[in-house]
């Protein structure tokens, strides 16, 4: 039973990973906006910055862990057969 529930929190394919990436980008802005109002200058700027680019590290990732998964499964796949 767990392990059913477990899947449903694995990324399966890249339109996941970027809808996941998307929500991520949505709350950094928001969460820099914030920065912003309350920081005013270059240190809420900074701060802005730093919420975008952890999306951006993030979100590369996330990718690239996609990507890894997909060619293990392909490379135990040839192994098997």
């Amino acid at each position: 039973m767990l392990g059913k529930i477990g899947r449903l929190f694995v990324i399966k394919t890249k339109l996941e990973a970027y809808l996941i990436i998307y929500a991520l980008a949505l709350g950094a802005c928001e969460r820099g906006s914030a920065y912003l109002t309350r920081f005013p200058g270059w240190g809420g700027k900074l701060l802005f910055l730093a919420c975008t680019c952890a999306v951006f590290m993030a979100g590369a990732k996330i990718l690239d862990a996609l990507k890894y998964e997909k060619l293990r499964a392909e490379t135990a796949k040839l192994t098997v057969d």
